[in-house]
């Protein structure tokens, strides 16, 4: 979300979703390399070390030292050195995708969960990530006030804001997981669904339709 300013859409709009099977292979970064332990970027996520026999995310590190790697991923072992990637793509069928259909303001929404609960979201490219009011927080069980504060511009002035980290963030059969998103101290009408999302996905319009397509 920009600190400056961001729609608050507060209409009950309409989505038709088309659903496609996901499959889709995992992409993986090497950024750190130990004795029995690298640290990887899956699917663009943030580093994370693995152990030699960890597993996540369909990923298990077979081997590791200083010189390379070796993973079993998906059911395929790849040797990847320091900066070295192997790029997922899909392994059988379509990436999943949602088709949107716009109301008569030209709006989009979604039908979707945060961290498992229900959430009908606002499309709104103009935020830089999620974001959803605190009553909305307390009924996901989010401890947002344990985030990072900050402030953030609206229509009706700056309010009191909480930077928080959604660990799945699902919209139709596309899931995306570890979200960065705020909380706001006010009701936003709908929760906004921003590019901290949409920036994982092909977003394609034609007419009032638009289609998100999962890219990693």
């Amino acid at each position: 979300m920009k600190t400056g300013k961001f729609s608050t859409g507060t209409a009950i709009l309409t989505a038709t979703l088309l659903l496609c099977t996901p499959a889709w292979a995992t992409g993986v970064t090497v950024v750190g390399l130990f004795k029995d332990k690298a640290i990887v970027s899956i699917d663009g996520g943030k580093p994370r070390t693995l152990s030699v026999g960890q597993s996540v995310q369909g990923v298990k590190l077979l081997a590791a030292d200083s010189g390379g790697a070796q993973f079993d991923i998906n059911g395929s072992r790849r040797n990847l050195g320091m900066g070295q990637s192997f790029a997922g793509g899909p392994t059988a069928g379509a990436r999943p995708s949602v088709s949107l259909t716009a109301d008569l303001k030209g709006h989009f929404s979604a039908q979707g969960s945060l961290n498992g609960h229900p959430v009908n979201f606002l499309v709104d490219t103009g935020a830089t990530s999620i974001a959803i009011g605190a009553a909305d927080a307390r009924r996901l069980g989010l401890d947002y006030k344990a985030g990072e504060r900050a402030g953030v511009g609206t229509a009706a002035g700056v309010v009191p804001a909480w930077r928080v980290t959604f660990n799945t963030v699902k919209v139709g059969e596309i899931t995306v997981h570890q979200v960065e998103g705020l909380v706001l101290e006010t009701n936003l009408g709908m929760p906004l669904l921003g590019m901290s999302f949409l920036n994982r996905m092909e977003m394609k319009r034609d007419g009032q339709m638009m289609t998100l397509t999962q890219r990693y």
